[in-house]
């Protein structure tokens, strides 16, 4: 009976320390438009994650400024510390950066406790490089844990994932398998979710994202809404817009709330 009694509460407990990774079933996403990234109808939010890398967040730092279009970047705590100089530069030209842990690990893989230190790690590290304290975080491949929400809590960050990406961390990505993909959660209210470096994708992969860059800024604009960074795009908090029945239509049909 014992024996029983203690599989059941580490079940138990399993359970709780796991529930949070199914926010990364876009179903369950639609249900939680505030942690998917739901924002104004007028605006769509520009995410890259994986960076800061020397070979290719500069391209995309000359392609932003050329489109005069702004973004937020979800670093990674190793890529940082070996590449502070570029995590500046994206600051310096106005973008902002989040946290996106400190290697691109899965939370649920990973031992008690580490992931919650990493996150402080990659937290404090972006202030100490850039002198701004994140405001975001994004977990790798969008896995949430029971630790991983309780550490960002802690240190003030809102974890955010996305409603549309482009899927181009593939070696068979191109800049129009890249604007197809988004396409279908191309509307108002969107956060898209693109890759800057190809540190965890197939290598190259990020010239198909820098690619469909102008023709992506160019359809959002056409369509009437700004593309910008996180700070820009009026993410509901949990529980003020749940209730609100746009919310509730968007999450049922996938249409942006107004």
């Amino acid at each position: 009976m014992i024996r029983l009694a203690l599989a059941g509460t580490a079940a138990g407990l399993a359970a709780v320390h796991a529930g949070p990774a199914a926010t990364w079933l876009p179903g369950v996403r639609r249900l939680l438009p505030g942690l998917a990234g739901v924002g104004r109808p007028g605006h769509v939010a520009l995410t890259f994650d994986d960076g800061p890398d020397p070979a290719s967040t500069p391209h995309f730092l000359d392609e932003l400024r050329r489109l005069g279009c702004r973004a937020t970047f979800f670093v990674l705590g190793e890529m940082l510390e070996r590449h502070p100089e570029v995590g500046r530069r994206v600051v310096a030209e106005g973008h902002e950066l989040g946290v996106h842990g400190w290697r691109h690990d899965n939370a649920l893989g990973m031992r008690p406790g580490r992931a919650a230190k990493e996150i402080g790690a990659a937290c404090d590290l972006v202030h100490a490089v850039t002198g701004v304290r994140p405001a975001w975080y994004r977990p790798p491949y969008g896995v949430l844990s029971a630790e991983t929400l309780v550490a960002a809590r802690a240190r003030g960050l809102r974890p955010v994932l996305w409603t549309a990406w482009g899927r181009d961390w593939t070696a068979t990505a191109t800049p129009a398998s890249v604007l197809a993909a988004l396409a279908p959660g191309l509307r108002g209210g969107a956060t898209l979710l693109l890759h800057d470096s190809d540190h965890t994708s197939a290598p190259g992969s990020w010239r198909a994202a820098l690619g469909a860059l102008p023709a992506l800024v160019g359809r959002c604009r056409s369509l009437g809404l700004r593309a910008g960074p996180l700070r820009e795009h009026g993410v509901a908090r949990a529980g003020r817009r749940a209730q609100d029945p746009e919310v509730r239509r968007w999450a049922r049909h996938g249409r942006a709330p107004r």
